[in-house]
């Protein structure tokens, strides 16, 4: 009787161990739906497209992006938190869903390391720091040049920013610096760079995209970049390092997440895709023209950065007093 009931026990266990494994092996077996909390034809858009048609083939499934735009990503966000752990509701996600909307909002409906499962890391992207290039009344041509007239014009500095990544890095560039300047939000990073153009504020950390072509042209001067190495596409703009800020490295990104609770199995299926999708030179190209760095970290590399950037973002939230909102 006992070595039946032994039998029985361990035909189940066996059973638990199968199921998953051979739902692994399944999916996907219907379309999967990658959710973009940002507007079609935005950064975040353009990568879950690239990397969806990429998934769509390998993985012999339709792949649906879906614009859930609004409430700083919010609403994308909380839709994939909510949704079932199967694998076929994804998310594309900025840094600013996940860190930055947790430190500025205390009534978040999720939890950034609670509710989700990381897949991999898809694109990372620095930011500039920009200048009017031909202003008289503020001839600012180095990193050194515009600190010193910060800390000469406290209340002529002001910066031009689209949201709090871009806000949270220039109170980082504060801190470090011991200036004074005061936030002025905008709509976007074209607004922002202009602004700086117009000379209605004096610098902007901004994307490397929409600040380029203003900076090849004469227009804006580039004093440096946030990224570990120079730029390709900005050769002669030092990186922050070189401009005597180490601590001034910022690397953005975007990357895959599913729902807390999906499958292991189905985590690392996606993830071993990502990592291929992203390495193809074809998208180190496309990625290329778009000014962001093709990524593809581990799911446990993922994890691991979201949790170092929420930790060193808060800080300097509390050191800028920057308080959360209801």
């Amino acid at each position: 009787m006992f070595m039946r009931i032994l039998a029985v026990v361990s035909s189940l266990a066996m059973a638990c161990i199968s199921v998953p494994s051979a739902f692994a092996q399944a999916y996907p077996s219907k379309p999967i739906h990658i959710i973009v909390g940002q507007a079609a034809g935005g950064g975040m858009d353009t990568l879950a497209r690239l990397v969806g048609q990429k998934l769509s083939l390998s993985l012999g499934q339709p792949v649906v992006i879906e614009n859930k735009a609004g409430a700083a990503g919010i609403i994308a966000t909380n839709y994939v938190a909510k949704a079932a752990a199967d694998g076929y509701t994804l998310l594309l996600s900025p840094t600013g869903n996940l860190v930055f909307n947790p430190i500025l909002y205390s009534k978040l409906p999720y939890v950034s390391q609670r509710d989700f499962a990381p897949v991999s890391m898809i694109a990372t992207f620095p930011l500039v720091l920009v200048v009017k290039s031909d202003n008289p009344s503020q001839p600012i041509q180095s990193v050194q040049d515009l600190v010193a007239y910060m800390k000469a014009n406290p209340n002529k500095s002001n910066y031009a920013g689209s949201g709090p990544a871009f806000q949270f890095a220039s109170e980082l560039f504060k801190i470090k610096t011991n200036t004074q300047a005061e936030f002025i939000q905008y709509k976007g990073t074209n607004e922002a760079v202009t602004a700086v153009l117009s000379g209605d504020v004096l610098l902007a950390m901004a994307d490397t995209g929409p600040a380029a072509a203003l900076v090849a042209g004469g227009k804006l001067r580039a004093l440096a970049v946030t990224s570990r190495s120079r730029l390709a596409t900005m050769p002669n703009v030092p990186t922050m390092a070189e401009a005597g800020l180490p601590d001034l490295e910022i690397q953005y990104w975007g990357g895959l997440l599913a729902p807390a609770g999906t499958p292991p199995a189905v985590i690392k299926k996606l993830e071993a895709e990502v990592q291929r999708i992203v390495r193809l030179p074809e998208m180190n190209e496309r990625m290329n023209a778009i000014s962001v760095t093709p990524a593809g970290s581990t799911s446990e590399e993922f994890t691991k950065i979201i949790a170092s950037d929420i930790a060193r973002w808060s800080a300097v939230a509390k050191t800028s007093n920057i308080k959360p909102v209801d």
